[in-house]
């Protein structure tokens, strides 16, 4: 229990650090509304579910002793970070109409976010190195399951959080010349984040 209530806390900050997808989120929550950003996120949820399974099985190491792995997975995440960024760098004016947001199909940013989450090392070592320090070693695989299941619930609620944030950020953004400088702010943090991720570092053995 004092091992529960102390991964809580530091988990949910977890959940909450402003990285690439909780970008994502606050963004396509401004363009589209919250109720689909926080759908099109089950597409982090997808890609965590496997990452957690990986790190419980112990493959996750490979991230730290495969160099190659590590820096196939580090460029892809870095490029497609870039790709993003640019594409909201390069957006047309648009104002923000939340009920006109259909043509923004759920699958396709699903498929975003799935791919920010997968192209992002950073995860799955977060998994492999965070998650094991609050399992009880008689009970490893039932406790690596309940604390991976709180940490996928938590970031759900984290993701609600930022999805309201964007959605009141879009509310003061109804201008298509407002949201094409948000498009662009986020666009630009985007490439930051691109960059941020080529510099990570793989962990020293």
């Amino acid at each position: 229990m004092m091992l529960l209530l102390a991964f809580l806390p530091a988990c949910f900050a977890l959940n909450m650090a402003f990285g690439p997808n909780n970008l994502l989120a606050t963004t396509n929550a401004a363009r589209v509304g919250p109720l689909k950003a926080i759908i099109a996120s089950l597409g982090r949820i997808a890609a965590f579910i496997p990452m957690i399974t990986i790190a419980g099985v112990g493959l996750g190491t490979l991230l730290a002793t495969s160099m190659w792995f590590f820096l196939a997975l580090k460029w892809l995440g870095a490029a497609y970070l870039a790709w993003l960024g640019i594409k909201l760098l390069m957006s047309k004016p648009q104002a923000v109409t939340f009920e006109d947001a259909a043509p923004q199909s759920a699958w396709r940013l699903m498929r975003q976010e799935f791919l920010v989450a997968a192209g992002n090392p950073k995860a799955i070592l977060i998994f492999t190195a965070f998650l094991p320090q609050f399992v009880t070693p008689e009970h490893y695989a039932l406790s690596f399951t309940i604390l991976g299941g709180l940490f996928l619930i938590m970031e759900v609620l984290a993701i609600a959080i930022y999805a309201v944030l964007g959605s009141k950020i879009g509310q003061y953004l109804r201008s298509g010349k407002a949201m094409q400088w948000f498009n662009r702010a986020s666009g630009g943090l985007m490439l930051l984040f691109g960059l941020g991720l080529m510099t990570l570092k793989r962990p020293a053995t």
